[in-house]
């Protein structure tokens, strides 16, 4: 358990906090008609075609296919200059541009429905297709350029609430005014314009985003550009992979929201409103998931949760599979007279139950698993590149979605039941999860961090603020336990090399995590001279790097629970930096209360001072601590004075 004092968290907006400022609530807004507008016309074009028209050329059996794919395709075509047209403009001058065009497209489409129009309707799904491709990359790389670290992942999390919200309210506005008798075509495109004409006056009361990159030349070919985009996302490991991170996730929610209507009625036994309301467990469980981020990573970009959603969706959608073996159709006395369930009769039984409880936590932790992970790339794409690096998601995820209508067809065709293509989908889950945080480490690093943060300790953190989010730095903290470590993961918003004692890595569950962690070991001098110097070249390539270095100046885990003299380590450090021309700031910390906890040389054996013996020795969820202290000129530097820092904070 994770506590902030007034340091790190009363000084921000939480996230429904938000939705009063200029800076997020005329966006949320916006975005939020957009994605609503979207789903209101497609449903209610798809439910015209497949239960009201009778069109030769386009049979209800394909129609809902055709819709998808013909708004698919504009983010394979175009997202790539779109994500050109967000870095090179203004973002508020685009959104308007944006939002003006879907004006156009919602009065071409109320002509469409006004005369029962098809190709007219396809033309403008494509065009509303374009208009969600143009947004997309403008949409994602506004936040960061309003909202800090402190927000970033809050501010996501209400965006893909609102957006899965939009999703639900239009998809079921779409249906109940297209059911109207006779005039429901009518009234859907007053309602298209209407929702067209609230996000366009919406749109003026946001603020400007200036460009980030206004100098850049324009590349009209969408093939070459999109290639282009591609191996600029690649160029950083870290946001390439969380790319494929979230297309894969988009690849398992295609695969349950295309399969809903077929599920409720050959699995399920129920009409069409239990098809409905799996659309709305769905969507909840996404908003509160998304929500639920900002709580669970104490306001920071804390990338430890994508595991745990990871986990959670494959737990959940395995059940689903068996949840949803043998479901048995209703009895003769309570079936409709096409022998299914209505909505009322389905959620009555208890059988159901089960099911939806699956539904609502696969897609939480589903949330759970998207919400960091955009955050991170937001947050580590180079600000210039970053609306492009945005683009190159939503052709990935354009991509993955359509592999997962050609997979799951596949496997209907061979023969595979729905409740089995849940449970494969859920094993790959895993298997791709698992590949994805052994290429980036950083992700199982901050799981296993999270965890011991909160359900091994009431880990509170004081002046973590101090802790730059970007650029190099030094810190420096006492030396108490074995997992000290872990906890200054927990505490910092960014990934943090450590140099280490080399016996740690002999230890048989620490010793891979480090490694995991890239911990540069270090031996004394005397002992070992080629790691030594090694360690010093490896530290200064951390800092030359831009990345943070942490170092126990101690040189040892505490046996006497005291703080001890600070070696001459920190002070070559600081002036290899200073040789390469890096002014680095040293962060000084201390951890209080570690002392006595299991992972401290507390206990005696042998007339040796030892750890790890007596699990729960202070029972679960002890208290903890980490003072942070402010940055401190490496020219005003040296071993004593760090010491009296961390000593007063010690006190603190």
């Amino acid at each position: 358990m994770t506590t902030h004092d007034s340091d790190g968290t009363t000084g921000h907006p939480n996230q429904f906090t938000l939705l009063k400022q200029r800076r997020f609530a005329p966006f949320f807004w916006t975005q939020f008609s957009g994605a609503a507008n979207d789903n209101l016309f497609k449903f209610a074009f798809t439910v015209l075609v497949t239960y009201q028209l009778q069109v030769q050329w386009l049979p209800p059996s394909l129609a809902g296919l055709a819709i998808g794919a013909l708004f698919i395709l504009p983010f394979l075509l175009f997202s790539a200059t779109s994500g050109q047209l967000a870095d090179k403009y203004d973002k508020k001058v685009l959104i308007r541009f944006v939002k003006r065009l879907e004006i156009l497209i919602m009065a071409l489409a109320a002509w469409g429905f006004f005369g029962q129009n098809v190709p007219i309707l396809l033309g403008c799904t494509f065009l509303m297709g374009l208009h969600s491709t143009l947004f997309g990359p403008v949409k994602f790389a506004y936040l960061p350029h309003h909202l800090n670290e402190r927000e970033l992942t809050g501010g996501n999390g209400m965006v893909e609430m609102g957006t899965f919200v939009a999703i639900l309210l239009g998809n079921v506005a779409g249906g109940l005014i297209i059911a109207v008798p006779e005039i429901g075509a009518h009234h859907v495109g007053f309602a298209c314009i209407g929702l067209a004409i609230a996000g366009r006056v919406v749109s003026e009361f946001i603020p400007a985003s200036p460009a980030t990159d206004p100098g850049l030349t324009i590349n009209w070919n969408p093939f070459t550009e999109t290639w282009r985009n591609l191996k600029l996302a690649h160029g950083n490991v870290v946001v390439f992979r969380s790319l494929l991170g979230i297309s894969w996730m988009w690849f398992f929610g295609a695969v349950f929201l295309s399969q809903f209507p077929s599920f409720a009625k050959e699995v399920l036994h129920g009409n069409e409103q239990v098809a409905s309301l799996l659309l709305v467990v769905f969507s909840v469980g996404i908003g509160i998931g998304s929500l639920l981020c900002e709580t669970l990573s104490r306001r920071h970009v804390e990338i430890g949760l994508v595991p745990l959603g990871a986990i959670g969706m494959s737990v959940f959608a395995i059940d689903l599979y068996f949840a949803s073996r043998g479901l048995a159709a209703p009895a003769t006395a309570t079936a409709t007279a096409n022998g299914i369930y209505t909505l009322a009769q389905f959620v009555a039984s208890p059988a159901h139950w089960r099911v939806m409880a699956d539904l609502a936590l696969l897609s939480l932790f589903a949330g759970l698993y998207s919400v960091p992970m955009y955050a991170l790339i937001q947050m580590r794409a180079q600000p210039t590149h970053r609306a492009r690096i945005i683009a190159a998601n939503n052709i990935l995820n354009a991509l993955f979605m359509i592999a997962s209508s050609v997979i799951a067809g596949l496997l209907l065709k061979a023969g595979f039941s729905i409740p089995q293509m849940f449970l494969i989908v859920g094993l790959a889950n895993a298997v791709v999860a698992f590949y994805i945080f052994m290429l980036v480490p950083e992700y199982l690093l901050r799981f296993v961090a999270w965890i011991a943060s909160r359900f091994i300790y009431r880990f509170q953190v004081k002046g973590d603020d101090h802790i730059p989010v970007e650029g190099a730095a030094v810190l420096v903290c006492n030396h108490v336990s074995f997992i000290d470590a872990i906890l200054l993961m927990a505490a910092s918003p960014r990934p943090i090399r450590f140099i280490m004692d080399h016996r740690i890595f002999r230890q048989p569950v620490l010793g891979p995590l480090f490694r995991l962690a890239k911990a540069i070991p270090i031996a004394p001098q005397k002992e070992d001279p080629a790691v030594y110097e090694a360690a010093f070249e490896r530290a200064a390539q951390v800092l030359r790097e831009g990345d943070i270095l942490a170092i126990f100046p101690e040189g040892a885990i505490t046996r006497d629970g005291q703080l001890q003299e600070f070696k001459g380590g920190i002070m070559k450090i600081l002036e290899r930096a200073k040789a390469d021309g890096l002014e680095v700031p040293v962060i000084p910390m201390a951890l209080t209360n570690l002392w006595g906890s299991f992972f401290s040389r507390i206990e005696e054996r042998n007339g040796q001072r030892v750890a790890m013996v007596r699990p729960f020795r202070r029972g679960m969820f002890s208290r903890v601590g980490l003072n942070v202290g402010p940055a401190v000129p490496a020219s005003d530097a040296s071993p004593n004075d760090l010491r009296e820092r961390v000593s007063g904070l010690l006190a603190a």
